[in-house]
C-alpha cells in the first residue's frame, strides 16, 4: 500500500563513515527479492493473481464459458452470471447461469438458468434486472436480491437483434442508463462496423420489464460514419487504421489461418463527464459519453460517441467534437482493442478501467505461435487496471492477473465496487481450454483496498 512517510535509515560503511538511505529504497530492494514479487517473472506483483473458480466447463474443448457479469449489493451479497455455450456437434442449448455469494465470493450458489444469453445484471430501484442479448431484447427481474428470477420478457420487437457484453450502467437524475448494440446488416465476418450503440434510459423506480418504460437514443452506425467504408477504401489518414487490409463484406486473409474483419466498434460503456473544468462537461447534465472497443487491428485505441437528451425527452447520438471543431471518433485507451469495463468511484472521483494488456501486437501474422488466437492485437492473458480523472489520460494502477500461457486467458472481465475492494469476474482459461477466446473457466478475483492505488 502507498505510504507518505518513509524515514531515513543510517548505514555504517567500513571506516566508520555514515550513509543515509531512504528506507523505501531498502524496502523495494528487499521486496524485489521476495518470491511474491517474482511470481510472473518480473518486478510487477499482480493485484489479484489468486482466484476462485466460479464455474468450470464440463467439456473444455466444446463448451466454452462466456460473458461474466457481477454486481455487489449493499448487503454484501454478490450476484453474478455467465453463459455456457452448446457443444458444436449436437443440439444442446446455450444457457445463462445466475449465481449468488454471501461469503465474499468464496463459494457460490446457483439460482437460475435463463435462455437469454450474454447479458448483464444491474440494480434499479428496489429490484435487480438481468438484460440479455438476442432477438427482442429479453429482460428478467428479481425482487429478492437475486435469489429468484422472473421468466424473460421482450422489450422490443423480435425482428430486432441486440448484442453486447456485460458492460457497465450509469445512474443519474433518478434514471438508469445503459448501452445495447442494435445489429445492422449481416456480412460474412464479425460485423462490428455494422453495429449501432444505443443508449437506453428508464426511471430506476419503474418496472423495467415493461417495454413502455424505456426510451432509446437514435442510432449511429460505424460504417455510416467512415467515408468509403463499404468500398474498402475507408478515408482515415495518418493513424494506420485499418492496420490490416479490409475486404468488406468479408474477412481479409492476413496469413494462412488468420484473417481480419472490417473495422468497427463494439461493447460499449456509458459515463458522464463530471468535472466542470473538462472540455466535454455539460452543466445541464444531459450529455452522456459512450466509450467502445475499437476493432482497428491496432492496440490501445478506443472509440467514442455521445448522446444528448433533448428537451422533449428524446436522445440524439452523434460524434463528440474537440476545441478545433474537428470530430473525434478514436482516442487513446489502454486495452481499447478488447472488451473493457469502466466503473466510476465517487470517493476517489476517478474512472476505473479494467482491460486487456497487449505486449506484442507488431508480430507478423505468419510468425505468431500456434497457441495464439487470432492476430497479434488479440492477446488475452493479461488483465490490467487503470484509473483516470477525465476518461482520456490513464494512470496504470497494476496488473490484476496474468495467465501462464497465451491460451490461459484472463479477459472480457466485469467488475463492481464492494466497499474498499474491486470484485472482478473474468472469462478465463487453463491449459485445457480450446483457445484463449473459448475459455473453460469463470474466475473471481478481488483487488483489496483499490483506492490505495491512486497516486
Amino acid at each position: 500500500p502507498r505510504s507518505t512517510l518513509f524515514p531515513y535509515t543510517t548505514l555504517f560503511r567500513s571506516g566508520g563513515s555514515r550513509m543515509k538511505i531512504p528506507a523505501r529504497l531498502l524496502l523495494i530492494a528487499a521486496l524485489g527479492s521476495c518470491p511474491a514479487w517474482s511470481q510472473t517473472g518480473g518486478p510487477i506483483r499482480p493485484l489479484a493473481q489468486d482466484f476462485v473458480v466460479v464455474a468450470q466447463s464440463p467439456d473444455a474443448k466444446n463448451r466454452p464459458l462466456y460473458s461474466p457479469s457481477i454486481l455487489s449489493l449493499p448487503s454484501g451479497r454478490l450476484v453474478a452470471s455467465y453463459t455456457e455455450a452448446r457443444k458444436k456437434e449436437n443440439t444442446d442449448r446455450d444457457f445463462q447461469v445466475i449465481l449468488t455469494s454471501d461469503d465474499g465470493g468464496k463459494t457460490w450458489t446457483k439460482r437460475a438458468e435463463s435462455s437469454a444469453l450474454q447479458g448483464r445484471i444491474f440494480p434499479a430501484g428496489k429490484s435487480l434486472y438481468y438484460l440479455g442479448t438476442g432477438a427482442g431484447l429479453p429482460i428478467s427481474r428479481s425482487n429478492d436480491d437475486g435469489a429468484t428470477w422472473s421468466d424473460p420478457v421482450f422489450l422490443t420487437d423480435q425482428s430486432q437483434t441486440w448484442q453486447q457484453t456485460a458492460a457497465n450502467w450509469w445512474h443519474a437524475k433518478g434514471n438508469i442508463y445503459l448501452v445495447m448494440e442494435l445489429r445492422g446488416r449481416k456480412i460474412d465476418a464479425w460485423a462490428a462496423g455494422e453495429k449501432a450503440p444505443v443508449l437506453m434510459r428508464a426511471r430506476a423506480d419503474a418496472d423495467l420489464t415493461q417495454p413502455g418504460n424505456w426510451t432509446y437514443a437514435s442510432t449511429l452506425t460505424f460504417a455510416d460514419i467512415i467515408p468509403g467504408y463499404r468500398e474498402n477504401r475507408p478515408e482515415i489518414n495518418f493513424f494506420g487504421i485499418p492496420f490490416y487490409p479490409q475486404n468488406y463484406p468479408d474477412r481479409a486473409t492476413v496469413s494462412p489461418g488468420r484473417s481480419f474483419s472490417p473495422i468497427g466498434w463494439a461493447e460499449a460503456n456509458v459515463v458522464q463527464i463530471l468535472d466542470p473544468d473538462h472540455y466535454w462537461y455539460d452543466p445541464a447534465g444531459r450529455t452522456f459519453h459512450i466509450f467502445l472497443r475499437a476493432l482497428t487491428g491496432m492496440t490501445n485505441y478506443g472509440a467514442m460517441c455521445k448522446v444528448v437528451e433533448n428537451a422533449d425527452g428524446t436522445m440524439t447520438t452523434s460524434l463528440e467534437s474537440v476545441p478545433s471543431g474537428k470530430q473525434i471518433l478514436f482516442l487513446p485507451l489502454p486495452g481499447g482493442q478488447m472488451r473493457f469495463h469502466v466503473c466510476y468511484d465517487e470517493k476517489t472521483k476517478r474512472y476505473w478501467l479494467l482491460s486487456t494488456q497487449s505486449t506484442d501486437s507488431m508480430t507478423r501474422a505468419d510468425r505468431l505461435p500456434a497457441d495464439r488466437h487470432d492476430l497479434a492485437y488479440g492477446e488475452r492473458n493479461r488483465l490490467v487496471l487503470h484509473f483516470s480523472k477525465n476518461m482520456v489520460d490513464w494512470c496504470f494502477a497494476g496488473v490484476v492477473a496474468i495467465g501462464d500461457s497465451a491460451k490461459e486467458s484472463r479477459h472480457y472481465a466485469a467488475m463492481d465496487i464492494a466497499g474498499d475492494d474491486l470484485v472482478i469476474l473474468s472469462r478465463s482459461g487453463d491449459t485445457n481450454a480450446h483457445s484463449a477466446h473459448e475459455g473453460n473457466l469463470i474466475t473471481f478475483h478481488r483487488v483489496k483496498n483499490f483506492r490505495d492505488l491512486v497516486y
